[in-house]
């Protein structure tokens, strides 16, 4: 098997930076048309442009995912557009970071819409046309607050949990179809935005990466290798796993305290 993508078709939502854009990069490398999607155009010209420059193929499209129906056209005009759509990286996410006592509905609805509702547009959009082509892959991102509670992370926690369950149900829907459906449940990632929190707040990130089996966050584009592994045809007998990408915090739950 071989991770040569040339000739194939992704989509990613939040593409446009951090885990998005290393897989959209990666994806690219590997020779795949790739169609990025997120809110800031912006961003998704620096991203295009790092792409071109590399000799990559990308197209990108502004968009929140939480508009359904424009998100739903975008899969389906990405296949028109294209002949085809092989992949599928639901990516864009939302969290808000509140105590039970102070997160407010519209906090808990949005974390669900980005995270898991939109997912399933996403998914069910793609899984149609991918039916209709004798199969694809698709890989959604959890993250380990889904498997492993965190004060402070309800709404989040709760909509990365059911991303995994939805995970496990599309894979055996789709696996008669050719149709791949897995998860990859990251820990911390050195994203901007983690970044920037532990130059805020340097102890609290340096205890963090402490606890951390590895002694460390993770890099997006360690990541990224494996989000393409999956989508990739190397990945071929894989569907319905939730694969933690963490540095072994998700092994902790196993071990003695």
């Amino acid at each position: 098997m071989t991770q040569d993508l040339t000739g194939k078709v992704a989509i990613i939502t939040g593409g446009s930076d951090g885990i998005g854009f290393a897989t959209s990069a990666l994806l690219a490398r590997r020779g795949a048309q790739v169609v990025i999607c997120a809110r800031r155009q912006d961003m998704l010209d620096k991203a295009k442009s790092a792409i071109d420059a590399e000799g990559g193929k990308a197209d990108v499209a502004q968009l929140d995912v939480t508009d359904f129906d424009a998100f739903a056209a975008l899969i389906e005009d990405t296949a028109k557009k294209y002949g085809r759509l092989d992949m599928l990286v639901n990516n864009a996410m939302s969290t808000h970071y509140a105590p039970i006592s102070r997160l407010t509905i519209e906090h808990w609805r949005k974390d669900f819409a980005v995270n898991a509702e939109a997912v399933f547009i996403g998914t069910k959009a793609a899984m149609k046309i991918m039916a209709a082509q004798g199969g694809g892959s698709i890989v959604n991102i959890s993250s380990t607050t889904g498997i492993r509670a965190m004060a402070n992370y309800s709404s989040y926690s709760a909509s990365k949990a059911a991303l995994i369950q939805f995970t496990a149900v599309a894979a055996m829907e789709g696996a008669r179809q050719g149709i791949r459906v897995n998860a990859i449940v990251p820990g911390q990632v050195n994203t901007a935005a983690t970044l920037d929190f532990a130059q805020k707040a340097p102890e609290i990130a340096a205890r963090t990466a402490e606890a951390n089996p590895m002694g460390r966050g993770g890099e997006p584009d360690e990541l990224a290798e494996a989000i393409v592994f999956l989508l990739s045809d190397a990945a071929s007998y894989i569907t319905g796993v939730a694969l933690p990408v963490d540095g072994g915090k998700a092994a902790q739950l196993y071990m003695p305290s």
